[in-house]
């Protein structure tokens, strides 16, 4: 049976973190939990400090400071491929992701794919919740980066991915520099230039209920530019 690790990176998640690690829980397949945190000062750590005394396959890791999304995960590839998972999956904690998704996410690689993209835009995937703005903002995002890149790939920006470890292994990770949709972006970009399968499984992708969006015109900006960079130098970062 394979070993299956979800990577839940958290800032200011003490609304969710609880019920977002007992849903993956009870999942019918098995995962385990890395939550990385970024020194949230509500107290999303102590949350998972508490939980772990009775729940055995959660883990934390704890970093100073808000570091961003891309390092967050980076730093939990490292600890999962150090650990000998055979799949490593990334989640928002915010329920916009749903968990039971993390099973056809898994038979998607139990069947082949070397990476799959819990994605909103191929055919069947939805999004629900969100203003039109956000919904243009994305889409046209994703549009963007398939004519500069020629990736295959309908939602490139998406964050709900499972990896098969050797993606992670072959993937220079300490080259990989950004940190929110264009973090998203470059790992698959990695893996489409070294030739892995790559599949997307429809899901809605519902705006968070609680906590607040950690979005920014800066995130937005590094996507912008930083898609441009990956097409001219034909890599991630340089």
């Amino acid at each position: 049976m394979s070993k299956n690790l979800v990577i839940i990176p958290t800032y200011n998640e003490k609304e969710n973190i609880a019920k977002i690690t007992a849903a993956v829980f009870a999942l019918p397949r098995e995962f385990e939990i890395l939550v990385v945190d970024d020194g949230s000062p509500d107290g999303t750590a102590a949350i998972v400090q508490e939980l772990q005394k009775n729940q055995p396959g959660l883990y934390l890791l704890e970093r100073s400071g808000k570091q961003g999304l891309g390092t967050a995960y980076i730093t939990g590839f490292k600890w999962g491929l150090d650990q000998g998972y055979d799949h490593i999956f990334e989640m928002d904690a915010d329920f916009s992701h749903n968990p039971a998704d993390l099973v056809r996410l898994l038979e998607a690689l139990d069947s082949g794919a070397d990476m799959v993209v819990g994605s909103r835009y191929c055919k069947g995937g939805k999004v629900k919740n969100w203003p039109w703005d956000r919904i243009l903002l994305s889409y046209g995002a994703s549009i963007y980066t398939r004519l500069i890149t020629w990736m295959p790939v309908k939602d490139p920006t998406a964050g709900f991915i499972g990896y098969r470890s050797k993606v992670l292994e072959d993937i220079p990770l300490d080259s990989i520099k950004f940190i929110g949709y264009a973090f998203q972006i470059e790992m698959k970009f990695s893996a489409y230039r070294l030739g892995y399968k790559i599949v997307e499984v429809p899901i809605t992708f519902v705006d968070r209920v609680e906590g607040t969006s950690k979005l920014s015109s800066g995130i937005i900006h590094e996507a912008v530019f930083g898609v441009i960079k990956m097409r001219l130098t034909g890599r991630p970062s340089s």
